[in-house]
């Protein structure tokens, strides 16, 4: 498999590692703490063209994060998870002027690297809009590196351990706009 040079690779490790300056941990006591770090992100500019990942465990909280983040940007009716698609569009007018598409990626069941090609998924990293990626590590030799990588571990069944992780300078002006 070859990977074109504009694509980068990505190496997924068990623990999340990122500078000092690109880091921030959070703990969400309950999905209204989800909700509410979710409109602090939706009400962010630079969100428009950003590569978001999401990572955690089943049950951890990653399309639940999706759904409250899309909701933040304007997304109106059901909003499922992509795991047998793979991808969902989704327009979002909270996005505008700068791009109003979000493309949800659920890359759990994603196992042939011709699929990347099939499926149009390089123009669609190549066009304007958010781009948000459950179970990432399926397709990071495709994928390029993420803004921010969110890391999701499930404390209990309400409180979530959140660690950020801001790994290029628009994830960490992401980063550096959030409060807590």
């Amino acid at each position: 498999m070859t990977v074109a040079p504009h694509i980068g690779r990505i190496v997924e490790t068990s623990a999340p590692q990122a500078p000092a300056d690109g880091a921030r941990v959070l703990t969400w006591h309950s999905e209204d703490d989800t909700a509410a770090w979710a409109r602090g992100l939706a009400a962010q500019p630079l969100l428009a063209n950003a590569f978001l990942t999401l990572h955690g465990d089943l049950g951890a909280g990653k399309t639940t994060l999706v759904r409250h983040l899309l909701r933040a940007l304007g997304v109106q009716g059901r909003i499922k998870s992509p795991t047998y698609a793979v991808v969902e569009p989704h327009e979002a007018p909270g996005l505008a002027p700068h791009a109003t598409t979000v493309w949800h990626f659920d890359f759990y069941r994603f196992d042939d690297p011709r699929e990347w090609e099939d499926a149009g998924f390089r123009d669609i990293f190549a066009s304007p809009g958010l781009k948000v990626a459950e179970w990432p590590e399926k397709a990071a030799a495709l994928t390029p590196p993420a803004d921010l990588a969110i890391h999701i571990e499930a404390i209990d069944e309400t409180e979530r351990k959140v660690t950020l992780l801001a790994q290029t300078p628009l994830g960490r002006s992401l980063l550096q706009g959030m409060t807590a």
